[in-house]
């Protein structure tokens, strides 16, 4: 196929050369995109006059057919084109001849591509909102189950202070729910056209990008048709939300591998969710949540590769900026692989209840409450925290707990000690009474899913 702009040259293009410019390999995903900008874009020249209504409608039910042929699959996208805007132009013009060849009036293929890669965002971010909703709403259905179940809470990877499951698995809840309003925040910044603003510098013809605008969904349209052909900032920071997600879903897989190893054994994965060893039997694996883990790296090297292109670039249009969609096209599709597979991972688990228990009843994790307790009885905190303290070394030396000493060890340490501090180091009551706003406690816990299902609700 011959190429679109080769009047200009004597000589055909290199097979390699035109084989590493070429990218419908890779943009041929936005044929959907393409081909509703064009609709619009015949749309307007039609209602501007700037071409005949009779060619614009022809060109508008031309590009549907080729849409829904595509789609059926009766049309296969030729990969030996240059990009998707040049098959897509060509199919019009083999199917409508010369009409299809005004098409491209008052337009240049770099408003175009840019026009084509924020709507194609704009949906498959939509799809990840989605599909973080659904991971929010696992989460949730877990931590309701689990609002009671005391386990250990760590810092620094050692045990420090009972905790509800539900309390801990909620922490991620508000995590993906910012993910959520910063995905929606980018959307808004995003959702200005800047199809009309051609090559760099505009057009003589008297284009309504207004018109197209509308027509297509956004806002309004970019203010200054340079950076309207040149603006990849959207690309930036929805890889950059991506990467955020990915970051939080590498935490939570992090621990799903601790959780579910035998040195915990807080929550078993489903086997649907798991894999084998191929020579020890005995092996479930927590893959979904290793690859996971792994994947964030890839999405993270996905926003290096668009900061460090975009670095030096002039103004208007590169090159360069072809290399915008294969890392940002993998960001987007990773975060939604890995979110499809997460939610029914989360929501399957089982919690091993009775083991989350017996790690809790060990290393002193109510030396805190203990400590309150007499601050309550009068004494200034940092000195009951001393007392606290040297009643910890005495139970490892002695190979006790706080629990089963006896009052009269307690007494040696202080006068105020009574029978009532049983029950308040009970680690129900350790958690019970962590009544401050987003603590542990069941009804703080039942709060903080109230207020992340109304999030969702409000999305």
């Amino acid at each position: 196929m011959g190429k679109m702009w080769e009047g200009r040259f004597s000589k055909a293009l290199d097979q390699t050369a035109d084989d590493f410019n070429s990218s419908i390999s890779f943009d041929s995903k936005m044929f959907r995109q393409d081909i509703k900008g064009s609709m619009a874009h015949a749309a307007m020249l039609g209602a501007k006059e700037i071409i005949s209504v009779e060619d614009a409608n022809t060109i508008i039910g031309a590009l549907q057919g080729i849409l829904e042929d595509i789609e059926k699959g009766t049309l296969k996208i030729d990969m030996t084109c240059e990009d998707i805007h040049m098959f897509v132009e060509a199919e019009l013009t083999n199917r409508i001849g010369d009409v299809g060849k005004r098409l491209h009036t008052a337009r240049s293929r770099n408003d175009q591509v840019a026009l084509d890669i924020r709507m194609y965002l704009r949906d498959e971010t939509n799809k990840v909102i989605e599909l973080l909703k659904d991971t929010v709403q696992a989460i949730i259905e877990q931590a309701q189950e689990n609002k009671d179940a005391i386990l250990p809470g760590y810092t620094h990877l050692q045990r420090a202070q009972p905790i509800t499951f539900g309390h801990h698995l909620m922490a991620y809840a508000m995590m993906l729910l910012r993910d959520i309003s910063r995905l929606k925040d980018a959307l808004k910044r995003m959702n200005f056209s800047p199809l009309g603003s051609c090559a760099l510098a505009g057009t003589t013809y008297n284009t309504d990008r207004n018109f197209t605008a509308q027509k297509l969904g956004f806002d309004g349209i970019t203010a200054n048709s340079i950076d309207g052909v040149s603006d990849r900032d959207f690309c930036i920071e929805l890889a950059s939300a991506f990467s955020l997600i990915m970051m939080h879903l590498s935490r939570f897989s992090e621990e799903i591998i601790l959780w579910s190893s035998w040195e915990f054994k807080f929550i078993e994965l489903d086997d649907s969710f798991t894999t084998g060893s191929s020579i020890m039997p005995q092996k479930k694996n927590s893959d979904m949540a290793e690859l996971v883990r792994g994947k964030t790296g890839r999405v993270y090297g996905d926003l290096m590769a668009l900061l460090t292109m975009l670095k030096g670039l002039p103004l208007a249009y590169n090159k360069d900026m072809q290399e915008d969609k294969e890392a940002i096209f993998d960001s987007v599709e990773t975060v939604q692989k890995c979110l499809e597979v997460f939610a029914p991972m989360v929501r399957t688990f089982t919690v091993c209840r009775d083991n989350m228990y017996k790690a809790a009843q060990k290393g002193f994790i109510n030396a805190t409450d203990l400590a309150d307790y007499m601050v309550k009885k009068g004494l200034p905190f940092r000195t009951a925290y001393k007392t606290v303290g040297q009643i910890v070394a005495y139970c490892i030396e002695n190979n006790k707990v706080l629990d089963t000493m006896s009052l009269e060890e307690y007494k040696k340490y202080s006068d105020l000690f009574e029978e009532d501090l049983y029950n308040e180091i009970s680690l129900e009551t350790c958690v019970s009474k962590r009544i401050s706003e987003g603590g542990t406690s069941v009804e703080s816990v039942e709060k903080q899913i109230k207020i992340a299902l109304e999030s969702l609700k409000n999305d």
